[in-house]
């Protein structure tokens, strides 16, 4: 999935970047826009990663065509709670490790995904701080996945760092299965 966010940007260079991001992946990944819904049906987007304070998830899918999918951030159990209610698709969940994108705020780690996961029936994307070292931490507490900036952006090799951490969370979710099989099995 690639999720655009450029909060700063006016809706028509939104838009226009949106458009060719969305070419430019052809079908190779999923494209979610960040907060813009207008932008997300314009560009013909995949669907929305919404804030937690963003509009209802129900207003998104009036506008959206019923095959977008809806995504919702969240900081609390009860913050997931509401947002399965609303019949959003996944929720972004954070922050799990410190970030300069959030200074001064006290992430609230793998134990928020793990107290959020026995009550989860949509997939969890761990979000915050996220590196090469800590993304197994995050899977292994229930996320069913990660979402990255920095450790792409700012790598020499984005490329490289980007298949590095599709890598990682690749055997990540090969050793879970294996140890359910086990555990099936036993």
């Amino acid at each position: 999935m690639v999720q655009l966010r450029a909060k700063e940007l006016p809706g028509r260079q939104l838009l226009q970047i949106a458009m060719e991001l969305k070419e430019a992946i052809c079908d190779e990944a999923i494209l979610v826009v960040n907060e813009r819904v207008d932008v997300a049906f314009v560009s013909k987007a995949d669907g929305v990663q919404l804030g937690e304070e963003a509009l209802p998830i129900s207003a998104a899918r009036d506008i959206l065509p019923e095959r977008a999918i809806v995504g919702r951030s969240v900081h609390s159990v009860a913050g997931a709670e509401d947002a399965q209610g609303e019949g959003a698709d996944f929720l972004v969940v954070g922050t799990m490790f410190a970030t300069d994108s959030h200074p001064g705020s006290s992430p609230a780690g793998p134990l928020l995904m793990r107290q959020m996961k026995p009550k989860s029936r949509i997939p969890l994307i761990g979000i915050g701080g996220i590196t090469q070292e800590n993304l197994p931490e995050v899977v292994e507490s229930g996320g069913s996945g990660v979402a990255v900036i920095r450790s792409i952006l700012a790598a020499p090799e984005p490329k490289e760092a980007a298949r590095e951490m599709k890598q990682i969370l690749l055997e990540c979710w090969q050793s879970l299965q294996l140890a359910d099989q086990s555990t099936t099995a036993s």
